[in-house]
């Protein structure tokens, strides 16, 4: 299914704002819980006062300053204290998404390296080629292994933090002249790989992981890619997007931004960038 891209950010508080403020009455104190009619998103009065409060941070462009002592995700995303109904909750999140990316680097460089760090020689060793005779570096295997220890972390803390629905490593098809996104199945996505048409995928992004603030799956309220750099001194960044890209000119980090609104982060061992 085509749907046109809507940011989320400023426009979007001020949406769930309105509707919330026209709802209120109505909707007295319900709880989140099963997605409501129509994919109605339903709050309790406490969560009109945190969205009312983010609808400030949000077009103030202040929430860094007045949320200060709240959590990394939190000072980005000011919804989410709306989301999470919890300002605890916020920052527990935070820290143990963090403790997820930490655990994933002990769990995979202390058989190989002991209580050291890899070197940048030992990063940049070439161990492998690809089925194209592209090499396979070292620090590229570690990334592998770490990623795939960190998310399977990730998820069972977001199912036990995380009230409404999240996905992890959604492949979307993205159109940025049109603005439009669509979600990839995982069946059509391994049935291309299968077949070889990589062509296919040219247009498409994969988040590692995205948190939505309601059940439209196609928009995030906060994107988040887990980079494991190696050696760990290096700067975690954003891939960026060659001139044989469909999104030449950009980088990971806008791109999400532009295909499925919110706000785009990286989750290291060393912290939320």
């Amino acid at each position: 299914m085509l749907l046109p891209h809507r940011n989320t950010g400023r426009r979007l508080v001020r949406l769930l704002l309105a509707s919330v403020l026209l709802g209120a009455c109505a909707t007295g104190h319900e709880r989140f819980g099963p997605p409501p009619p129509r994919g109605e998103l339903r709050l309790d009065t406490e969560s009109v006062a945190r969205l009312r409060h983010a609808s400030v941070l949000g077009t103030t462009g202040s929430s860094s300053a007045t949320l200060t002592g709240a959590s990394t995700l939190a000072r980005v995303a000011p919804l989410l204290l709306v989301v999470l109904r919890n300002d605890g909750k916020a920052n527990e999140l935070d820290q143990r998404l963090k403790e997820c990316a930490m655990q994933a680097e002990r769990q995979v460089n202390s058989p190989l390296f002991g209580n050291r760090e890899p070197t940048r020689e030992e990063c940049g060793e070439e161990l492998d080629v690809d089925g194209c005779g592209e090499p396979i570096t070292r620090a590229m295997l570690l990334g592998r292994q770490k990623h795939d220890i960190a998310l399977a972390c990730a998820r069972e803390v977001l199912k036990q933090l995380w009230p409404t629905p999240f996905s992890i490593e959604q492949r979307y098809r993205f159109y940025p002249r049109n603005r439009i996104v669509e979600a990839i199945s995982h069946a059509e996505e391994q049935q291309l790989i299968k077949r070889g048409c990589t062509d296919k995928l040219r247009n498409t992004i994969k988040p590692d992981i995205v948190l939505h603030a309601d059940y439209n799956l196609l928009q995030a309220l906060l994107i988040i890619d887990l980079k494991f750099p190696c050696p760990p001194s290096n700067t975690p960044r954003w891939r960026e997007y060659d001139r044989a890209s469909p999104y030449a000119g950009s980088n990971q980090g806008k791109v999400y931004k532009d295909a499925l609104g919110g706000e785009a982060l990286r989750l290291t061992p060393r912290g939320i960038f």
